[in-house]
């Protein structure tokens, strides 16, 4: 029920907008994050919003030059990606958690079910 879009092929230093649709009528009552994997590394936390849109939560590695938000009335959420860094290539999946609380987020890899198919991010030195 997720469908990430927007990967893509950028330089270093570029940035890239990827999104993250979702097709249950209760989008607004999950919080939301995403995930990146690296070839030949495990899947890693990125970024992660509350169900109200009002918490957010970032890694060390993107904190200040990724910034991860939601519109639940278009049933999206999205991560603007700045000052992009080969490091950063990666396939980038979306993920959502229903969540009782509106400011809860998790950060957990397990604490995640729902899983978008993930779209690809290349950043070229």
């Amino acid at each position: 029920q997720l469908q990430a879009s927007g990967g893509g092929l950028v330089q270093a230093g570029d940035s890239l907008r990827v999104s993250c649709a979702g097709s249950r009528r209760n989008f607004n009552q999950n919080a939301m994050a995403w995930f990146r994997q690296a070839p030949g590394k495990d899947r890693e936390f990125v970024a992660a919003i509350s169900r109200n849109g009002y918490n957010t939560h970032y890694a060390d590695s993107v904190k200040g030059r990724f910034t991860i938000s939601r519109v639940n009335a278009l049933n999206t959420m999205s991560l603007q990606m700045e000052s992009l860094r080969p490091e950063d290539t990666a396939v980038y999946y979306c993920a959502a958690k229903y969540s009782r609380l509106g400011p809860s987020l998790y950060t957990q890899l397990n604490d995640y079910l729902d899983w978008g198919q993930g779209t690809e991010v290349t950043v070229s030195s």
